[in-house]
């Protein structure tokens, strides 16, 4: 019987998605520093800088997430990963939900 219950327990955890839940509201009053290259709308008007609004919520959280563990070096890497080293997984989860959810 218990390793029905530790089955249908991992189960439910390993499908219900993440275990952070991304807060938009809270995205959007962290997003001022990210504004000042991708925009404050999440649109950049700086070439080489790309858009985040509307951009897929997991691509975010594994591009920030990458940043900050310096696994993604190119581009624009020497701007991100210092930015991406001050953001918990919190953090990031709301950064993603803000963004994904802007048309």
């Amino acid at each position: 019987m218990n390793k029905l219950v530790t089955g249908l327990v991992m189960s439910t955890v390993l499908f219900s998605g993440s275990v952070l839940a991304g807060d938009p509201v809270a995205g959007k009053a962290k997003s001022m520093v990210c504004g000042a290259c991708h925009g404050v709308a999440g649109i950049s008007s700086i070439d080489g800088y790309p858009n985040l609004a509307g951009q897929n919520e997991k691509y975010i959280i594994s591009s920030i997430k990458a940043y900050r563990t310096k696994e993604r070096s190119g581009g624009n890497a020497a701007i991100m990963q210092p930015q991406a080293s001050m953001l918990s997984d919190q953090d990031i989860e709301n950064l993603a939900a803000y963004y994904s959810q802007m048309k």
